[in-house]
């Protein structure tokens, strides 16, 4: 039903064609026909098969597949064969490595209440959830979990606590009174939401939707239809497989015409020449080894708390622009806080966070004790006695039982050591959003009896007529002044309670409300907020540092999230700044959204499509957006972010299902670190590259080489399908445990559009390409085939492709430092682990018989290792010179 919350009970119970007494059980049938059962619809999920396959949709991965074609047209079986178990192996390590699919909507089903207690043909009876429709009417107590969308007809004492959904860290007190028409979520008291919580109270509503015409199932369908993006590591690897793809085609082609049309080479030959050029310029490992590098820094980041669940987000955590977070239990403790209190005899700091009673009061900076302060028990007296709500110890935690803001209070009241329990309370007055105060009769230990009252400022102001002055007397109430005190305490973020007393006869038994209309005296106010994490703090700076821009969107009040904005550096304190709300962002058109979402860094009272929204608009500007949050109201836009970042312990499981990183500890700094650890994967991962191509490279060079000059190929396919796995898979594999460069978190964020490889990557590529290619030709040349064998020649020029990289991959641990140096050389275990692994399977490669079958070789005499150690050691010398040279032109420079 659309605005239900905005029309009056009437009105909705008319527009239902239902009454206070419920619907009868064949209409209810009728209407479960119509309107389908009140849950959400299941999803739908690609079959094994499907995501299998799809792992093979890769330019790179059709070359080879059409190579697998052709060389068995050809007949080559055996290379046929190797070059199809390769591109298979590549799928496989894909298909394991993806983590679970998605299950974003599965998180937000399981939320849903399985029972509900509704009124049939006259009486009430519990149902299943499923079976509800429009027009029921439902009875909701403290401790149910809210089984549809309900308009409240009736209520008592009704607290529902709506985080999940909008963000509001504490519970909403419930009213049967309209709505502005325009009101968001979080602005609905006459509304309960399903799947929210009722924590206090009872009442009785209509059910105004069901199943995906709940708010929650807006939410859902919204998380379902929202596109997710590519990583900026996935958009430059296609990039750069298209451009490679194009320039083998294009080669393989130009290499077939200069031997058939120019050689007069045979075209079946000719044609496997091309194949092996194909095969030999394909980095087949780089999949893999990217893949598996992601796994590495999975591992890394959960030993630091953050749990990976997709692989590419290891990566684009280091290329972040932006932080969008959430506020309540992200940036904040969701634990509400007495921060300050305020007497006439002065204005108190009250340290420590949360619900552990750990802190003092403070009076210019010095503790106070209550026994020295008449005004701090009169007053702690009030918020604690007229409350219901108790704080208990459960082992090393301190656990809430009742409303957080009387939480707060009764934290408070254990810090000065205060205990409520030896008042006797004979009756009360509980509260309610029309009055908005809780008033308590109760009768002190030493028999006097008095009436406590806490709640909202204005109202208790204008029920009072004295003040309890400094002096410890009884005054005029000096309204103007507390006006004032109460202006700073909510300027700086704080939710106000004020409190106040009135004496009591003997003999009074009863209270109602209008025993409190005269007679009060005012005792003081207290501030509560829900404090930020220091640790995030810290962890804001940091990012800052690192180039990252945090935001923080929520929806919480702006002047609230404002506050908190400036306590935590999100924008500076004496920057004359607004938070943006979502009914801003709603009228905005799309220029003036992507300015807002520019120039502002709060943004409050926002639904999740205008989470939605901002995270668009940033990443249309070219940002690169990770999202925090903890709520099903924050699923859509974690979707959506290019890393959705969930809160693990209070998270919802919709959350960090639509979430590629939970945090284990709903630590922000462990964001910050997360993205260290991303950006020296991308690090490593660059070092990977640019130790692979030469291989390469070096493979096509000898290919072309051979085409050209008209001499036999001094490798198979398969040999070079060898060579690209094993040193892949050990050599290259053994970079991806480098430690961070220095400085790493003072670097600006990458761009997100840059070419993975730049310039000067591309000039050492094409050099160590011609050394290895080179050598491995002269090594090939020299072995002489008539004398030795083809067989023996080949397997020569194999092993001075490996031995050569082996040398190579000490040079590439450093790009432009020297690696000469012992400790540098001796820096990594994991390389020279690699090496003794790789040594072995080459030695394999060459000795054993039904290696020797399958791919062509021969065993090899000393003196051929010795000339490819030789070749080896030059490219190291070599390479090391070039890194002298660069170094030299770089110090000249500046």
């Amino acid at each position: 039903m659309e605005n239900a919350h905005a029309r009056s009970v009437e009105e909705v119970l008319d527009e239902l064609a239902t009454s206070r007494e419920g619907l009868s059980s064949q209409e209810a049938v009728r209407r479960l026909d119509d309107a389908g059962p009140n849950k959400l619809p299941d999803a739908q999920r690609d079959n094994v098969l499907k995501r299998f396959f799809k792992h093979f949709n890769d330019v790179l991965i059709y070359i080879l597949l059409v190579a697998v074609v052709v060389t068995a047209l050809l007949g080559h079986w055996v290379d046929s064969g190797v070059i199809l178990g390769v591109v298979v192996i590549i799928a496989l390590v894909g298909f394991i490595q993806e983590g679970k699919a998605e299950a974003a909507l599965e998180g937000i089903r399981a939320m849903l209440t399985l029972e509900a207690q509704a009124r049939r043909d006259g009486r009430w009876e519990a149902i299943p959830a499923e079976d509800l429709v429009p027009g029921d009417v439902v009875r909701l107590r403290s401790g149910d979990r809210v089984p549809a969308d309900v308009r409240i007809i009736e209520r008592t004492n009704l607290s529902i606590e709506e985080s999940a959904l909008t963000g509001e860290s504490q519970p909403v007190k419930k009213s049967t009174e309209p709505a502005e028409e325009d009101a968001g979520v979080g602005d609905r008291p006459s509304m309960a939401f399903s799947s929210s919580l009722v924590t206090s109270g009872r009442g009785v509503g209509v059910v105004t939707g069901t199943g995906v015409n709940t708010e929650i199932g807006r939410i859902s369908t919204l998380t379902s239809e929202v596109e997710t993006l590519a990583t900026p590591l996935t958009r430059a690897m296609n990039r750069f497989g298209k451009q490679l793809s194009v320039a083998i085609v294009v080669l393989a082609g130009v290499v077939f015409g200069i031997g058939v049309l120019v050689h007069g080479d045979p075209a079946a030959e000719t044609l496997l020449a091309s194949i092996s050029l194909a095969v030999a310029a394909v980095p087949e490992g780089l999949p893999a080894v990217v893949t598996i590098t992601f796994a590495i820094g999975a591992q890394r980041m959960a030993r630091r708390n953050a749990i990976t669940r997709r692989l590419d987000a290891v990566e684009t955590l280091g290329s972040i622009t932006v932080i969008c977070s959430d506020k309540t239990g992200t940036l904040t403790k969701n634990e509400m806080t007495a921060r300050a209190v305020v007497t006439r005899a002065g204005a108190y700091d009250v340290t420590g966070m949360g619900y552990a009673p750990d802190g003092d009061i403070r009076l210019d900076e010095q503790p106070v004790d209550l026994g020295d302060r008449a005004d701090l028990q009169a007053l702690v007296e009030a918020m604690s006695v007229a409350n219901d709500a108790d704080i208990i110890q459960d082992q090393d935690q301190w656990v809430l039982n009742g409303e957080p803001t009387e939480g707060a209070l009764q934290t408070l009241a254990r810090k000065l050591g205060y205990d409520p329990s030896d008042h006797d309370r004979r009756a009360e007055v509980p509260f309610e959003s029309e009055h908005k105060l809780m008033a308590t009769l109760a009768r002190r230990p030493d028999g006097d009896a008095v009436v406590l009252v806490k709640g909202a400022p204005d109202n208790l102001l204008d029920r009072c007529a004295t003040e309890l002055g400094a002096d410890g007397q009884e005054h005029d109430l000096d309204r103007g002044w507390w006006e004032e005190r109460i202006g700073e305490l909510t300027a700086g973020g704080s939710r106000v309670l004020a409190a106040a007393r009135r004496p009591a006869s003997p003999d009074e038994a009863d209270l109602a409300l209008g025993d409190l209309d005269q007679g009060l005296q005012l005792l003081g106010v207290v501030g509560i907020v829900d404090p930020p994490r220091p640790e995030a703090i810290e962890a804001i700076a940091a990012c800052r540092t690192a180039g990252i821009t945090v935001k923080m969107i929520t929806g919480d009040h702006p002047d609230t999230a404002l506050a908190i904005a400036r306590e935590m550096g999100i924008v500076d304190p004496d920057d004359d700044v607004r938070a943006v709300t979502g009914r801003d962002l709603a009228k905005a058109d799309d220029a003036e959204l992507a300015d807002l979402a520019r120039t502002h860094h709060v943004f409050a009272r926002t639904s999740p499509e205008n989470k939605l929204q901002l995270v668009s608009a940033l990443q249309a500007d070219g940002d690169v957006v990770a999202m925090t949050g903890d709520g099903v109201n924050d699923a859509p836009t974690l979707k959506r972010a290019d890393v959705g970042v969930a809160m693990g312990i209070k998270g919802t499981e919709a959350t960090k299902e639509a979430a590629e990183i939970v945090l284990a500890d709903d630590n922000f700094v462990t964001i910050e670190r997360a993205v260290e650890e991303g950006r020296t994967i991308y690090d490593n991962l660059r070092k990977s590259i640019l130790f692979i191509l030469p291989t390469n490279g070096a493979q096509a060079l000898v290919i072309v080489t051979a085409v050209l000059l008209g001499f036999t190929l001094p490798l198979t396919p398969t040999q070079i399908l060898w060579v690209n796995m094993v040193t892949a898979v050990t050599l290259a594999l053994s970079l991806a445990f480098e430690d961070a460069e220095p400085g790493i978190m003072r670097r600006r964020p990458r761009d997100p559009d840059a070419s993975i490889l730049d310039g000067y990557f591309a000039w050492r590529i094409s050099l160590v390409t011609v050394l290895i290619g080179g050598g491995t030709i002269g090594v090939f040349l020299l072995a002489d085939v008539d004398v030795v064998g083809l067989d023996v020649a080949r397997t020569v020029a194999v092993s001075t492709l490996v031995v050569a990289q082996i040398f190579y991959l000490f040079n590439s641990r450093f790009l432009t430092a020297a690696s000469y140096h012992p400790s540098r050389l001796l820096g990594n275990r994991i390389a020279w682990i690699a090496v003794g692994a790789l040594v072995v399977l080459q030695l394999v490669f060459v000795y054993a018989p039904f290696m020797n079958t399958l791919f062509g070789t021969a065993p090899l005499q000393l003196h051929h290792w010795g000339i490819t150690l030789l070749v080896g050691l030059g490219v190291f010398v070599l390479v090391e010179i070039e890194k002298a040279v660069v170094r030299a032109r770089s110090l000249i420079k500046s």
